[in-house]
């Protein structure tokens, strides 16, 4: 009886100790060198840069505005001259709120691309880890490091990278 439990504890022993395929990726250097991402990010660059073209525009022409008024306002009665004062720092408001609702126009497309691209390396993982036998692949980054070590052969950032460079040229 004891050989038996013997037995079975040894065969427990070794198929627990089976070892498992584990690897990992930094999360931030994959979607920092992805070329997708780096195409995306130099999109929305340039509508941003037009916006903030626009936006410095129109900044100038209101302190042009707010400049004239300080000198034309010492020759105001002081009741036109408070008049005016609420009037312009009413069109101050409203151009800063027009200008917030514009870049948020322009940031909210930008970010459901970026959250799209995150599926995209997530499922690309997922299918890379099952195609090469992996068990686990863990993901880190420098914000929050789940993996505090790793041997650089089981660092898959620069394959992953590499992968999806290849599939987003296709």
């Amino acid at each position: 009886m004891k050989k038996v439990f013997g037995l079975l504890l040894v065969a427990s022993v070794f198929t627990s100790c089976q070892k498992q395929k584990i690897a990992f990726i930094d999360n931030g250097e994959v979607i920092n060198k992805i070329q997708e991402k780096l195409d995306l990010e130099e999109n929305y660059k340039t509508t941003l840069d037009k916006f903030n073209q626009r936006r410095d525009s129109l900044g100038k022409d209101f302190q042009m505005q707010a400049q004239k008024f300080q000198m034309d306002a010492q020759s105001m009665p002081a009741k036109t001259a408070q008049a005016k004062y609420d009037e312009l720092g009413q069109k101050q408001q409203m151009l800063q709120q027009q200008l917030q609702a514009e870049q948020q126009k322009i940031s909210e497309p930008f970010q459901k691309e970026m959250d799209s691209l995150i599926s995209k390396v997530k499922t690309y993982v997922n299918e890379y880890g099952k195609s090469n036998g992996y068990d686990y692949i863990l993901g880190t980054s420098d914000a929050s490091p789940s993996v505090l070590f790793g041997k650089s052969d089981n660092d898959l950032s620069n394959t992953i990278i590499e992968g999806l460079n290849a599939s987003y040229k296709k």
